[in-house]
Protein backbone atom coordinates (compact mmCIF):
# COMPACT_ATOMS: atom_id res chain seq x y z
CA UNK A 1 0.00 0.00 0.00
CA UNK A 2 1.03 3.50 -0.95
CA UNK A 3 0.49 6.37 1.63
CA UNK A 4 1.36 10.00 0.74
CA UNK A 5 2.62 11.90 3.50
CA UNK A 6 1.97 15.80 3.76
CA UNK A 7 3.32 18.90 5.74
CA UNK A 8 0.63 20.58 7.44
CA UNK A 9 0.65 24.31 8.78
CA UNK A 10 1.49 22.57 12.00
CA UNK A 11 5.25 21.65 11.57
CA UNK A 12 4.76 19.10 14.40
CA UNK A 13 1.71 16.97 12.58
CA UNK A 14 1.93 15.14 9.18
CA UNK A 15 -1.28 14.64 7.56
CA UNK A 16 -0.51 10.70 5.92
CA UNK A 17 -3.10 9.93 2.73
CA UNK A 18 -3.95 6.23 2.04
CA UNK A 19 -5.57 7.10 -1.16
CA UNK A 20 -8.62 5.49 0.21
CA UNK A 21 -11.65 6.73 3.06
CA UNK A 22 -10.88 6.52 6.57
CA UNK A 23 -13.88 8.45 7.97
CA UNK A 24 -17.51 8.08 6.52
CA UNK A 25 -20.26 10.81 5.81
CA UNK A 26 -17.91 13.78 7.24
CA UNK A 27 -16.97 12.42 10.04
CA UNK A 28 -13.71 12.77 12.18
CA UNK A 29 -12.34 11.33 15.00
CA UNK A 30 -9.47 13.08 17.38
CA UNK A 31 -7.72 11.87 19.93
CA UNK A 32 -5.60 14.24 22.49
CA UNK A 33 -4.15 11.65 24.23
CA UNK A 34 -3.79 7.28 24.54
CA UNK A 35 -5.99 8.16 27.38
CA UNK A 36 -8.68 9.29 25.06
CA UNK A 37 -8.97 6.74 22.84
CA UNK A 38 -10.38 4.16 25.82
CA UNK A 39 -11.56 1.39 23.64
CA UNK A 40 -12.61 3.39 20.70
CA UNK A 41 -10.01 2.92 17.53
CA UNK A 42 -7.46 0.14 17.64
CA UNK A 43 -5.18 1.90 15.18
CA UNK A 44 -5.91 4.99 17.46
CA UNK A 45 -3.97 2.92 19.88
CA UNK A 46 -1.07 1.11 17.72
CA UNK A 47 -0.20 4.62 16.77
CA UNK A 48 -0.08 6.02 20.49
CA UNK A 49 1.95 2.84 21.40
CA UNK A 50 4.38 4.44 18.87
CA UNK A 51 7.10 6.72 21.04
CA UNK A 52 6.81 10.48 19.93
CA UNK A 53 3.22 10.35 19.02
CA UNK A 54 1.46 12.58 20.82
CA UNK A 55 -2.05 12.99 18.78
CA UNK A 56 -4.05 11.16 16.46
CA UNK A 57 -6.69 12.80 13.94
CA UNK A 58 -9.09 10.73 11.67
CA UNK A 59 -10.65 12.32 8.63
CA UNK A 60 -12.35 11.91 5.67
CA UNK A 61 -9.69 10.68 3.16
CA UNK A 62 -6.36 10.90 5.51
CA UNK A 63 -5.06 10.78 9.26
CA UNK A 64 -3.15 12.91 10.97
CA UNK A 65 -0.39 12.38 13.34
CA UNK A 66 1.10 15.23 15.79
CA UNK A 67 4.58 14.20 17.15
CA UNK A 68 5.92 15.37 20.58
CA UNK A 69 8.84 17.62 20.61
CA UNK A 70 11.07 15.15 21.83
CA UNK A 71 10.47 13.48 18.67
CA UNK A 72 11.93 14.40 14.81
CA UNK A 73 9.73 13.43 11.59
CA UNK A 74 12.59 11.84 10.10
CA UNK A 75 12.73 8.83 13.04
CA UNK A 76 9.04 8.71 13.32
CA UNK A 77 7.22 8.92 9.37
CA UNK A 78 8.48 5.59 8.79
CA UNK A 79 7.15 4.08 11.89
CA UNK A 80 4.07 5.73 11.24
CA UNK A 81 3.95 4.47 7.83
CA UNK A 82 4.51 1.34 8.78
CA UNK A 83 1.75 0.63 11.06
CA UNK A 84 -0.94 2.44 8.42
CA UNK A 85 0.12 0.49 5.89
CA UNK A 86 -0.57 -2.92 8.03
CA UNK A 87 -3.24 -1.73 9.87
CA UNK A 88 -5.16 -0.80 7.04
CA UNK A 89 -4.44 -3.90 4.62
CA UNK A 90 -6.47 -5.96 7.25
CA UNK A 91 -9.72 -4.10 5.96
CA UNK A 92 -11.16 -3.54 9.81
CA UNK A 93 -12.57 -0.10 11.15
CA UNK A 94 -11.09 2.21 12.30
CA UNK A 95 -13.05 3.46 14.58
CA UNK A 96 -14.91 0.94 16.59
CA UNK A 97 -17.66 3.87 18.37
CA UNK A 98 -18.06 7.19 17.66
CA UNK A 99 -18.71 9.81 20.61
CA UNK A 100 -21.06 12.36 19.64
CA UNK A 101 -19.81 15.81 19.78
CA UNK A 102 -21.48 17.34 22.60
CA UNK A 103 -22.81 21.02 21.46
CA UNK A 104 -24.49 23.57 23.52
CA UNK A 105 -28.24 24.01 23.90
CA UNK A 106 -29.63 26.09 21.44
CA UNK A 107 -31.57 29.16 22.32
CA UNK A 108 -34.96 29.79 21.24
CA UNK A 109 -34.81 32.03 18.36
CA UNK A 110 -31.70 31.13 17.29
CA UNK A 111 -32.48 27.77 15.43
CA UNK A 112 -31.81 29.58 12.01
CA UNK A 113 -28.72 31.77 13.05
CA UNK A 114 -26.99 28.27 13.84
CA UNK A 115 -28.85 26.62 10.77
CA UNK A 116 -26.90 29.38 8.49
CA UNK A 117 -23.34 29.10 10.66
CA UNK A 118 -23.27 25.03 10.62
CA UNK A 119 -23.92 25.07 6.68
CA UNK A 120 -21.36 27.77 6.54
CA UNK A 121 -18.79 25.82 8.36
CA UNK A 122 -19.35 22.91 6.29
CA UNK A 123 -19.46 24.27 2.96
CA UNK A 124 -16.53 27.01 3.10
CA UNK A 125 -14.86 26.19 6.43
CA UNK A 126 -14.08 22.66 6.97
CA UNK A 127 -13.07 21.49 3.55
CA UNK A 128 -10.04 24.07 3.67
CA UNK A 129 -9.18 22.93 7.03
CA UNK A 130 -9.27 19.68 6.12
CA UNK A 131 -6.71 20.23 3.48
CA UNK A 132 -4.82 21.54 6.35
CA UNK A 133 -5.42 17.83 8.00
CA UNK A 134 -7.62 19.16 10.57
CA UNK A 135 -11.02 19.81 11.41
CA UNK A 136 -13.25 22.48 12.99
CA UNK A 137 -16.54 21.25 14.79
CA UNK A 138 -19.23 23.66 15.90
CA UNK A 139 -20.27 23.16 19.78
CA UNK A 140 -22.70 26.32 20.49
CA UNK A 141 -23.83 29.88 19.64
CA UNK A 142 -25.00 32.27 22.11
CA UNK A 143 -25.48 36.36 22.39
CA UNK A 144 -23.56 36.29 19.20
CA UNK A 145 -20.89 34.04 20.28
CA UNK A 146 -20.11 31.07 17.79
CA UNK A 147 -17.93 28.48 20.04
CA UNK A 148 -15.93 26.17 18.42
CA UNK A 149 -13.43 23.24 18.72
CA UNK A 150 -10.18 22.80 16.56
CA UNK A 151 -8.90 19.24 15.66
CA UNK A 152 -6.04 17.45 14.51
CA UNK A 153 -3.29 19.77 13.04
CA UNK A 154 -5.03 22.85 13.91
CA UNK A 155 -4.88 22.36 17.45
CA UNK A 156 -2.07 23.76 18.46
CA UNK A 157 -0.91 25.02 15.29
CA UNK A 158 0.79 28.55 15.72
CA UNK A 159 -1.65 29.92 13.06
CA UNK A 160 -4.87 28.56 14.42
CA UNK A 161 -5.72 31.56 16.51
CA UNK A 162 -5.16 33.63 13.28
CA UNK A 163 -7.64 31.42 11.47
CA UNK A 164 -10.28 31.60 13.87
CA UNK A 165 -10.41 35.22 14.40
CA UNK A 166 -9.39 36.48 10.56
CA UNK A 167 -11.23 33.73 8.62
CA UNK A 168 -13.49 32.24 10.06
CA UNK A 169 -14.96 34.98 12.50
CA UNK A 170 -14.47 37.79 9.37
CA UNK A 171 -16.81 35.31 7.35
CA UNK A 172 -19.13 34.56 10.04
CA UNK A 173 -19.62 37.75 10.47
CA UNK A 174 -19.92 38.92 7.03
CA UNK A 175 -22.63 35.90 6.16
CA UNK A 176 -24.31 36.32 9.72
CA UNK A 177 -24.82 39.52 11.09
CA UNK A 178 -26.10 37.64 14.37
CA UNK A 179 -22.29 36.49 14.77
CA UNK A 180 -20.22 38.70 17.27
CA UNK A 181 -17.07 37.44 17.70
CA UNK A 182 -15.73 33.07 17.48
CA UNK A 183 -13.85 31.56 20.48
CA UNK A 184 -12.26 28.45 20.39
CA UNK A 185 -12.83 25.42 22.95
CA UNK A 186 -11.29 22.49 24.00
CA UNK A 187 -13.07 19.17 23.53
Amino acid sequence: MFIETEDTPNPATLKFLPGREIMANGATADFISPDSVAGRSRLAELLFDLEGVARVFFGNDFVAVTRSDAMQWDDLRPQVLSVLADYLATEQPVVESDAQVVEDLIAPGDEEIVQQIKELLDTRVRPAVAGDGGDIVFRGYRDGVVRLTMQGACSGCPSSRATLKHGVENMLRHYVPEVVSVEQVEA
